[in-house]
């Protein structure tokens, strides 16, 4: 990730979403406040269950684990600053700090998808081959399915980011988002943004829809392996849909945010702003929810957790 500091006549942005609502947006701390601190309790507490409890230390609730360490971090890269912005009108962020910002939050959120794709991936080795599965899921086994989406994120998200950095930015320093999201960066630009575009549109086909696409037919597989043997496991089925419903939000916010700054439509800044933050912050208070209510191991323990008394006497027992 690399800029050029002479194609800036900036030293700076202005971080501007929200600016139709006027006076009305201090009011957006509130909602954003309490979806932060349910995003951080949330993941924080199944990180902490999975983690502290040996009987869930099997691949499906690793990854489980995986993608709240990932819904930790997201946030805490934006919702502060944003928060301070709404507050004390704090919008100004340095120009390093900026693309720094905006390799962080991409790169992150690229493992939301890959990381539903490595579940999905569990599920049909556990349903479709359960013989081999073990053989396929142990760590040596499973880092040939680990090392390609891992260098493909890297690459993916390096590449665009970096050609942002060449663009001369010589028009004006707003932008109208809540963060340095690549693609609001880029249409500031007063140069030819054609590449930037095409790329930003590989990254987007080779990450997430390619994620969808495998996370797609492994379900139809697994459904179709299940309606074939003649037994309908509950179960599997409720596993499996847990994990449709968490894919179906995280992709559709991701879609609508990325589709509104490449195809023309009649979204308002605010509305771009709003699916931009929800991408984001959304999947990271529903995720973990949804794994909570829907998954029985992580529910019988979370609810010994909120019904213990003796926090650190649970804390020795859980372990």
């Amino acid at each position: 990730m690399q800029y050029s500091g002479r194609n800036f006549s900036h030293t700076d942005f202005v971080l501007n979403g929200f600016s139709e609502l006027a006076e009305w947006r201090p009011f957006l701390f509130f909602p954003f406040f309490i979806m932060f601190l349910i995003s951080l309790a949330a993941n924080s507490c199944l990180l902490f269950i999975i983690i502290s409890q040996k009987s869930l230390h099997k691949p499906m609730f690793i990854l489980m684990g995986l993608m709240s360490g990932v819904l930790v971090i997201q946030p805490v890269l934006f919702v502060p600053n944003m928060l301070l912005n709404f507050l004390f009108n704090l919008r100004r962020i340095s120009l390093v700090g900026c693309f720094v910002q905006m390799f962080c939050i991409h790169f992150i959120s690229s493992f939301q998808s890959t990381i539903l794709m490595w579940m999905a991936l569990d599920r049909y080795f556990a349903i479709c081959t359960p013989l081999h599965y073990h053989k396929y899921m142990s760590v040596l086994s499973f880092q040939k399915f680990v090392v390609a989406p891992v260098l493909r994120n890297i690459i993916m998200i390096t590449l665009p980011i970096s050609l942002a950095g060449k663009l001369s930015y010589c028009r004006s320093n707003v932008l109208e988002h809540c963060f340095c999201e690549c693609m609001a960066v880029v249409q500031l630009s007063c140069g030819d943004t054609t590449v930037n575009n095409v790329v930003g549109l590989l990254a987007l086909f080779s990450i997430p829809a390619t994620d969808f696409l495998f996370i797609t037919t492994s379900y139809v597989i697994i459904f179709v392996t299940v309606y074939k043997s003649g037994t309908l496991n509950v179960k599997v089925l409720n596993t499996c849909l847990t994990h449709i419903i968490v894919m179906s939000v995280s992709l559709t916010f991701a879609l609508l945010a990325f589709l509104s700054y490449r195809i023309r439509n009649n979204i308002s800044l605010s509305g771009r702003a709003f699916f931009s933050t929800m991408y984001l912050l959304f999947p990271s208070c529903f995720n973990p929810i949804i794994y909570g209510i829907r998954t029985k191991e992580i529910r019988v323990h979370l609810h010994k957790l909120v019904t213990c008394k003796n926090i650190f006497s649970c804390f020795v027992k859980m372990k």
